[in-house]
């Protein structure tokens, strides 16, 4: 069971020839509203690449709060432990350009509200995935973090968007996934001055004692764990969004770990279904199944 305790609500988007710099206004033909939010989007994939999930998390009582939840609902994630808010549903502003590369914008509203005594009320059980963002309060993610890990569950934490992370979190970690950038910020964060995004994770691992993992687009992703380095390719596609990439790849690589695969196979399961998220545009709706990873990862097994 994969358990993911994060943020969840709307996206609209717009594509744009370019992003605009300040001050700048680009016209675009139009836009369309998604559902979206980083737990939201790797509680998709988590589902979508075959195992069960559920989401632990807040909306509101506005238009958007369905909307938000309806893409999770068909892909089979149990919603039932949402909780209902007197605060707006999160809304993303995601601006993205012929390129492929975007611009995203928080409004967080709900998703501020979410606690870790939500957590604590869910039925976990021993050796499930508990599975985190950063979308949501940091005093909630790190309360929430300690009780997963006191009552026998295997932690994920995607530090996404990027910021400082205390020693003693990191050394409660099962699984860090980060970024080229969120890396270097994670590592400094930790009193590890280096430059290099795979250096940053190889001395996170080793000092703290969890698989480091960073994503490195096209490059695909290395990850170090037990001092053993550890990479997988991404596919060779042509992009036409990259929104949801990173969490297609966390929610696919908790899934095959939930799958019994082995950490070098959930990479390459990750790294595929990253790859393929890239070439549809939206964030969830971009999402590939089971069946397509499995196409496009030939030859592991579990």
């Amino acid at each position: 069971m994969i358990v993911v305790f994060g943020s969840l609500g709307v996206d609209l988007v717009t594509n744009v020839s370019h992003i605009p710099h300040p001050g700048e206004t680009v016209l675009c033909d139009g836009y369309f509203m998604v559902p979206g939010g980083k737990g939201a989007n790797q509680a998709v994939a988590a589902a979508r690449a075959g195992s069960k999930t559920a989401i632990i998390g807040s909306r509101g009582n506005d238009g958007f709060a369905d909307l938000a939840v309806s893409v999770m609902a068909e892909a089979g994630v149990d919603i039932s432990a949402l909780r209902r808010t007197g605060r707006p549903t999160a809304v993303a502003l995601i601006t993205v350009e012929e390129s492929g590369e975007n611009a995203i914008v928080v409004a967080s509203g709900a998703n501020q509200l979410t606690d870790a005594t939500q957590l604590e009320a869910y039925p976990l059980a021993k050796g499930d995935i508990v599975l985190l963002q950063r979308e949501i309060r940091d005093s909630e993610n790190f309360a929430a973090i300690a009780q997963a890990k006191a009552r026998g569950a295997r932690v994920i934490l995607n530090v996404a968007p990027a910021g400082p992370i205390p020693a003693d979190m990191l050394r409660l970690l099962d699984d860090l996934v980060v970024n080229e950038h969120e890396a270097l910020v994670v590592a400094r964060a930790a009193g590890i001055d280096v430059a290099d995004p795979e250096e940053a994770v190889r001395l996170i691992s080793e000092r703290f004692g969890c698989a480091a993992i960073v994503t490195l687009g096209a490059d695909g992703v290395v990850g170090w764990i037990d001092g053993v380095r550890r990479s997988a390719p991404a596919l060779k596609i042509v992009p036409v969004d990259t929104t949801a990439a990173g969490d297609t790849f966390t929610g696919a690589y908790a899934a095959a770990l939930e799958q019994g695969f082995g950490f070098t196979e959930a990479l390459a399961r990750g790294a595929a279904a990253g790859s393929l998220a890239c070439t549809r545009p939206g964030a969830q709706s971009s999402i590939p199944t089971k069946a397509e990873i499995d196409e496009n990862t030939r030859g592991l097994s579990a």
